[in-house]
C-alpha cells in the first residue's frame, strides 16, 4: 500500500509535467512553425520583387526607346512644317525601321490625321478628328498641357484592334504655337515579349500587368491574381502608371525540406526536455529543483539553436569548417546545396569544394584559400557547378579560429550572390542597350539634320542651309577670299514642261539642271536649289568679272541643250542673275535682293540670258521703290484726280460722253500721264483703288453737272482685270446707285478673251444687269474673235487710234476699218473711233458709219472746270 502511495506520487511529480510539457511543447511547435511559414514567405516576396524590378525596367526602357524615336521625328516634322507625303513617308520609315515596337505612325496636322504610314491597314485612320473622339481626347488635351509626349492603353484603334498609342506634340518654331499631333502605334504583344513580360522563361512567376485608372484595374495581361495575395510594382508612365502583380506558380508555399528539418529539431528538442523529466522521475523530490534548473538551461540553448538556423535559413547563408590539423571540412545545409552535395553529415575534404568550383575559377579560389590559411582572413567570389549543371555565384569568407583544447580551424560562410550577379549583368546587357539605340538615335538625327538641309529631289543644299553658309562668310567673304559672288539662276518654260508633260519631267528636268550646275562650277563653288526651279550659286568673285561671265555664259548656253524624257525632247533655258561684293563685311541679305534684282532684269530683257546688277539699275529700284511709295502717299492725299476726253457725235459734233482718264497731281512734277505712274501702280496692286476712285469721282461730277445744267448723257471709265475678279465688285457697285445708262466701263481685248475665268464673266453679266455698259476698248490690236465679241455683246466698240491714223492715205486701211464697221453695226454696236487728229479723219470716219469720235482734232482730255468752260460754248453744248 505503502508502495502504491509512493507510484501514485510518482505519477503526479512525473506524468503531469510530462503532460503539461507536451501541450506546451504542441502550442510552442505550431507558433514557431507559422513564424516560419511568415519569415519564408517574406523572403520569398521579397525575392519576387526583385525579380519583378527587372522585367519592370525592361518595359520602361522599351517604351522610354520608342517615345524617343517619336520625339525624334516630331523635332524633325517641327524643322520642316511645310513637309509634303513623301517627306513624311521618309521620316516614318526611318522610324519603324529598327527594333522598335511601333507597327504604325501617323500625321495630324490641326488634330486632324492626314497621313498614316504604312498606308496599308491604316486607311479607316486618314480624317480622323482627336476632338471628336471622347475616347482620346481627355488624354490628348492632358498632353497638349503638359507639352510632353505621353503614352497610353490599351485604346480601340480606328486602324482596328486593341493597342497602345504614344503622342507628341509638335510646336511651329516661327510662331510657336501648336502645328498638330505625330502618334505611333505600338504593338502590345511586341511590346510585352521584347520587355519579357510573354513567354518569360527565366523566372518561375505568375505574372499580370493592368493599369491604375480604374479602381478594379484594366488588365492588360495575365489572368486575375488578387486572391492569391500578389506582390505588386509600378510602371511610371508619362500619363499615368501601370502596375504589376506577381505570385509564384505554385504559391506563396515555403520550403517542404526546411520545414520538416524544423519540425525535426522540435522533436528532437522536446525528446530532449522529456528524457531528463522521465530520469529525474525517478528521483526523489528534493532533486526536483536541480531538474528545473537543467531543463531551464535546455530550453535556453534550444531557443538560441533555433534562432541561430532561423538566421542562416532567411539570410541564405551556409556554414562551413576546416580542421587544419586533419583537413577534413564540415559543411552545413545549405552549404552542400550551394556545393550539390547531399546533406549526409559526413566530412568534406579540399578535393570536394575543388570539385565543385568552376574549372575557371579554381586557380584564383585556391590562392584565395591560402592566403586565407597564411593571413587569417580573406573572402573569395567564384563560380559553382551544381550536377544539374545549373551554375551559380559564391561569396566565401573565412577566419581563423583558435579555441583551448581543440586543433587551429578556418570557419566560414557561403553567401549565394547569383540573383545580385544576374541583375548587375541585366543592368549591364540594359545600358548596353540604350547606348546602343542611343548610337541609333544619334545617326537617325545625324540623317535628319541633313534632310532638313538639302533638297530631296536635286540632293543640293536648300534656302535654309544657304542662309547659314552665307552667314559663316559675311565677314571675310567666300572662304577668305575678301569677296563673295551670287548668281540667282532661274529656268525658262519650266512650268510648260510641267503642264505639258507631267511633274515627273519637271523633276527630271531639275535633276538634269541641278547636274550642269554642279559640273560647271568649281568644287569649292557653293550650289542650292532655294525653290520650285530657282537655283543659287555662291562662288568667290575675284579680281575681275571675267570668270563670274564665263561661268554664266557656260550655265545659258549649257542649259539650251535638249533633254530627252522619255521619248519626248524638253528645251528649256535660264535666266541668271549675278552680284557681286568686293568687300568685308557684306550684307549678304541685300546681296541676295541684289542677284534677284538682277534676274528680274534679264527677264525682262527676253530671257535666256545673264544681267550683272550694278548701281543703274539700282537706281531704277530705288527711283521705282520711290514712285510707289509717292503712289501711296498720293492715294492718301488725294492726289489722283479724273480728267475728261469729250467723245463727239459723227455727223453734228454734238457732245454725246466722255471718257473718263486719270490723272496724278504730283506735288513736285506737276501733272503726269498713267504711262509715268500705272505699270508701278500694277506692281503695287492699287489699280482697282484708282478704278474706284475715278469711278465715284466721275459720279459726282454727273450729278454736279446735271444740277448745274450741263447734261452729260454718258462717261466711260476704264475697268482693270484685276477689279473684275473682285467676287465683291457687284455688291460694291450696287451700293454706288449708278443711274442705267449713264456709265460704260471699257474693257480691253485681254480680259474679255480668257473665257475660262468664272469670276470675270460673272461680273461682266452682274455689271449689265446693273445697267452699266461695256465697251469693247483698243478693237483690231490684239487677237479678239467675233465669237468672242457675239458672247461680250458690247454696247459700244472702239477701234483703236492705230487703225485709225493711216486711214486719210492708205485705202487698204480705210477698207480694214470698213470692215469693223461693218462687224458691229451686223451686231448692233456702236462704232467709237479714237484718235481722230484731223477733220479730214472725222470726215472719213464719219463716211464710213462710225457713230462716235473721239480726238485731238475736237477736244484734248480736260479737267473738269475745263471741260464745264467747254460744254458752256454754245457751238459744242448738247441739245439732248
Amino acid at each position: 500500500m505503502k508502495y502504491s502511495r509512493k507510484l501514485i506520487g510518482w505519477h503526479r511529480i512525473v506524468v503531469v509535467p510530462i503532460l503539461i510539457a507536451l501541450a506546451l511543447l504542441a502550442v510552442f511547435a505550431f507558433l514557431i512553425e507559422q513564424q516560419n511559414q511568415q519569415i519564408a514567405e517574406t523572403r520569398m516576396r521579397a525575392e519576387y520583387i526583385s525579380k519583378l524590378s527587372v522585367i519592370r525596367t525592361k518595359l520602361e526602357s522599351n517604351i522610354q526607346s520608342n517615345l524617343q524615336l517619336l520625339k525624334g521625328m516630331a523635332s524633325a516634322i517641327a524643322a520642316d512644317v511645310e513637309l509634303d507625303e513623301s517627306r513624311f513617308r521618309q521620316l516614318a520609315a526611318a522610324t519603324l525601321d529598327g527594333n522598335s515596337q511601333i507597327r504604325a505612325v501617323t500625321l495630324a496636322p490641326d488634330m486632324v490625321v492626314r497621313w498614316a504610314y504604312p498606308r496599308t491597314g491604316n486607311e479607316d485612320s486618314i480624317g480622323f478628328d482627336y476632338r471628336t473622339s471622347p475616347e482620346q481626347w481627355p488624354a490628348v488635351q492632358r498632353m497638349l498641357t503638359s507639352g510632353e509626349s505621353h503614352f497610353v492603353g490599351p485604346l480601340a484603334l480606328v486602324q482596328g484592334g486593341v493597342g497602345f498609342v504614344a503622342r507628341y506634340p509638335i510646336f511651329d518654331p516661327n510662331t510657336a504655337r501648336l502645328w498638330g499631333i505625330v502618334s505611333a502605334v505600338v504593338d502590345g504583344p511586341r511590346l510585352l515579349m521584347a520587355s519579357g513580360i510573354i513567354e518569360n522563361r527565366d523566372f518561375d512567376l505568375s505574372l499580370t500587368l493592368y493599369t491604375r485608372e480604374q479602381p478594379s484595374g484594366q488588365r492588360i495581361f495575365g489572368q486575375d491574381l488578387s486572391p492569391r495575395n500578389p506582390v505588386y510594382a509600378d510602371v511610371n508612365l508619362t500619363d499615368g502608371q501601370w502596375r504589376f502583380a506577381v505570385v509564384p506558380k505554385n504559391g506563396w508555399v515555403p520550403n517542404l525540406a526546411a520545414t520538416w528539418a524544423l519540425r525535426f529539431m522540435l522533436g528532437l528538442a522536446g525528446a530532449l526536455i522529456l528524457l531528463p523529466i522521465l530520469l529525474t522521475g525517478r528521483m526523489v523530490q528534493q532533486r526536483q529543483n536541480h531538474i528545473r534548473e537543467i531543463a531551464d538551461h535546455a530550453q535556453e540553448l534550444d531557443a538560441l539553436t533555433r534562432r541561430f538556423h532561423l538566421a542562416l535559413d532567411v539570410s541564405k547563408v551556409g556554414v562551413w569548417e576546416i580542421d587544419l590539423e586533419t583537413g577534413l571540412e564540415t559543411w552545413d545545409a545549405r552549404t552542400n546545396y550551394l556545393y550539390g552535395t547531399p546533406h549526409d553529415g559526413k566530412p568534406r575534404r579540399n578535393e570536394d569544394w575543388l570539385a565543385a568550383v568552376h574549372p575557371e575559377d579554381r586557380e584564383r579560389a585556391s590562392s584565395d584559400f591560402k592566403d586565407m590559411v597564411s593571413e587569417g582572413r580573406s573572402e573569395s567570389t567564384y563560380r559553382v557547378i551544381r550536377p544539374d549543371g545549373d551554375i551559380r555565384y559564391v561569396r566565401s569568407v573565412g577566419a581563423f579560429f583558435r579555441e583551448e583544447g581543440r586543433s587551429d580551424a578556418i570557419i566560414g560562410v557561403n553567401f549565394d550572390i547569383t540573383a545580385d550577379v544576374e541583375m548587375h549583368q541585366a543592368l549591364l546587357n540594359a545600358k548596353s542597350l540604350t547606348e546602343a539605340r542611343n548610337k541609333d538615335l544619334e545617326a537617325a538625327r545625324i540623317s535628319i539634320e541633313h534632310n532638313a538641309l538639302h533638297d530631296s529631289l536635286t540632293g543640293l543644299p536648300n534656302r535654309r542651309y544657304l542662309d547659314d553658309m552665307l552667314k559663316q562668310h559675311q565677314q571675310d567673304g567666300y572662304y577668305g577670299a575678301g569677296s563673295i559672288a551670287l548668281l540667282h539662276i532661274d529656268l525658262d518654260r519650266f512650268k510648260q514642261i510641267n503642264d505639258t508633260l507631267g511633274h515627273a519631267a519637271g523633276d527630271a528636268m531639275l535633276v538634269h539642271a541641278a547636274e550642269v550646275l554642279r559640273f560647271n562650277c568649281h568644287d569649292t563653288d557653293f550650289v542650292a536649289r532655294i525653290g520650285g526651279d530657282e537655283f543659287v550659286i555662291v562662288s568667290s568673285a575675284g579680281a575681275s568679272d571675267d570668270r563670274l561671265t564665263a561661268m554664266a555664259d557656260k550655265i545659258v548656253h549649257e542649259m539650251r541643250k535638249p533633254v530627252l524624257h522619255e521619248g519626248h525632247e524638253c528645251r528649256f533655258g535660264v535666266s541668271v542673275g549675278l552680284a557681286v561684293s568686293r568687300s568685308a563685311n557684306t550684307d549678304v541679305k541685300q546681296l541676295l535682293i541684289n542677284a534677284d534684282i538682277a534676274l528680274y532684269r534679264a527677264k525682262a530683257r527676253g530671257r535666256n540670258r545673264y544681267e550683272f546688277f550694278t548701281q543703274e539699275l539700282q537706281s531704277e529700284v530705288i527711283s521705282s521703290k520711290r514712285i510707289a511709295d509717292e503712289i501711296l502717299s498720293g492715294l492718301e492725299n488725294h492726289e489722283f484726280i479724273a480728267f475728261y476726253q469729250p467723245q463727239f457725235d459723227a455727223r453734228t459734233l454734238a457732245v454725246t460722253g466722255v471718257e473718263a482718264l486719270v490723272r496724278w497731281h504730283h506735288p513736285t512734277e506737276g501733272l503726269l500721264t498713267p504711262d509715268r505712274f500705272m505699270r508701278i501702280a500694277d506692281e503695287l496692286n492699287v489699280v482697282s483703288a484708282l478704278d474706284s476712285l475715278v469711278l465715284r469721282q466721275v459720279l459726282a461730277d454727273l450729278k454736279r453737272w446735271d444740277a448745274i445744267g450741263l447734261h452729260v448723257p454718258h462717261a466711260s471709265v476704264n475697268v482693270s482685270l484685276r477689279r473684275l475678279n473682285d467676287e465683291t465688285l457687284g455688291d460694291s457697285l450696287k451700293a454706288l446707285d449708278i443711274e442705267p445708262g449713264r456709265i460704260a466701263f471699257e474693257l480691253v481685248e485681254s480680259i474679255y478673251l480668257d473665257e475660262s475665268d468664272s469670276v470675270v464673266s460673272f461680273n461682266i453679266e452682274r455689271i449689265k444687269q446693273l445697267g452699266i455698259d461695256i465697251e469693247s476698248d483698243d478693237f483690231g490690236t490684239g487677237y479678239a474673235s467675233i465669237v468672242s465679241l457675239q458672247k461680250l455683246r458690247p454696247r459700244r466698240l472702239k477701234i483703236d487710234r492705230q487703225l485709225v491714223a493711216p486711214i486719210v492715205d492708205s485705202l487698204s486701211q480705210r477698207r480694214l476699218v470698213d470692215s469693223i464697221v461693218d462687224i458691229g453695226k451686223s451686231m448692233d454696236i456702236d462704232i467709237v473711233a479714237e484718235g481722230v487728229e484731223t477733220m479730214e479723219h472725222a470726215a472719213v470716219l464719219r463716211d464710213l458709219g462710225c457713230d462716235i469720235l473721239q480726238g485731238y482734232a475736237l477736244g484734248r482730255p480736260m479737267s473738269r472746270e475745263m471741260l464745264e468752260s467747254f460744254l458752256r460754248t454754245p457751238a459744242l453744248r448738247h441739245t439732248g
